[in-house]
């Protein structure tokens, strides 16, 4: 099965080697045919300490790395 990628912002780089990723993503209501947005926070693997608050970044699922940590950050998106 493929590693699904996602797109999001970094809201905090506090942590040692983690940052939390905001994604949102936009779907259409069922019922009321409008668009939604959602958003989750993801918690990401960032061995260098790389990125900060407000970098948008790519994100990849992996194996578990800690309680919370199942992505890791592939790149900042601006250098796709």
């Amino acid at each position: 099965m493929p590693k699904r990628i996602l797109q999001g912002v970094v809201v905090s780089d506090k942590q040692n080697k983690t940052v939390v990723v905001k994604v949102e993503r936009r779907f259409t209501h069922p019922l009321f045919q409008k668009t939604v947005r959602r958003t989750k926070n993801y918690h990401a693997h960032d061995e260098n300490g790389a990125f900060k608050v407000g970098d948008t970044v790519t994100i990849e699922e992996t194996a578990p790395i800690s309680k919370l940590k199942r992505w890791r950050v592939v790149e900042t998106a601006a250098s796709q």
